[in-house]
């Protein structure tokens, strides 16, 4: 797997991670979803340079110009809560990507810190031979993206996968390397290096979802 890790070069980009993580600034969950919709945008840019590109001519007032745009292949499959903010910011720059949602979320049967991972629902257009990036902001221990793999390719085979996150914890990036096809590539705004006992990343920013749409139940 081809690991960019995007905040080891400074940009902009940090300010919008320094942000979300702010526990004064995060309580402001209109400005939390604002900017890691704008991450998503830079992440997308940056990931935009791996794309297949396909030349054409346009048609300006004064002439005709040549010149190499994406090819529309592309599935935005987030997960869904906490990945519909960065979903839109992706979105934003490829405004022709067909999209899909997938549910994934932590069942804890003994009532402990130990969970499985529970794959529910599936909305998705066609994936086979097209371009597929999974989106979900936190990778944590990575089994989420690991589970929504498995459950996305019952469906077809992508000829490509990229992954979309925000922040992630080495433990978390080693697993879905692992399980990941080699080829796979993945953006992250930021690599934090441990995970705490219930399985969240240190020192992170909290719960994704919860910041951006309210505790849940």
């Amino acid at each position: 797997m081809n690991i960019h890790h995007i905040s080891q070069e400074n940009s902009i980009l940090n300010k919008f991670l320094a942000e979300i993580r702010d526990v004064s600034i995060q309580k402001d969950a209109m400005r939390f979803r604002r900017n890691i919709e704008r991450i998503g945008e830079i992440l997308g840019y940056e990931l935009s340079k791996k794309l297949n590109y396909t030349e054409i001519v346009t048609t300006t007032p004064l002439g005709k110009k040549e010149i190499a745009i994406p090819e529309s292949d592309l599935v935005l499959c987030s997960i869904l809560r906490a990945g519909l903010p960065l979903h839109q910011g992706i979105l934003n720059y490829f405004d022709d990507a067909e999209n899909a949602f997938i549910s994934a979320y932590r069942h804890h049967p003994t009532n402990d810190e130990n969970f499985e991972i529970v794959v529910e629902y599936f909305a998705s257009p066609s994936i086979e031979n097209k371009t597929l990036l999974l989106i979900d902001p936190m990778l944590a221990t990575g089994k989420s993206l690991v589970a929504v793999l498995e459950g996305v390719l019952k469906y077809g085979t992508p000829k490509k996968i990229h992954i979309v996150s925000v922040i992630g914890s080495e433990e978390g990036v080693a697993h879905v390397k692992e399980n990941f096809p080699k080829n796979t590539e993945l953006w992250i705004a930021a690599i934090d290096k441990d995970l705490n006992d219930k399985g969240y990343i240190v020192p992170g920013l909290g719960d994704a979802g919860d910041l951006a749409f309210g505790a849940k139940m």
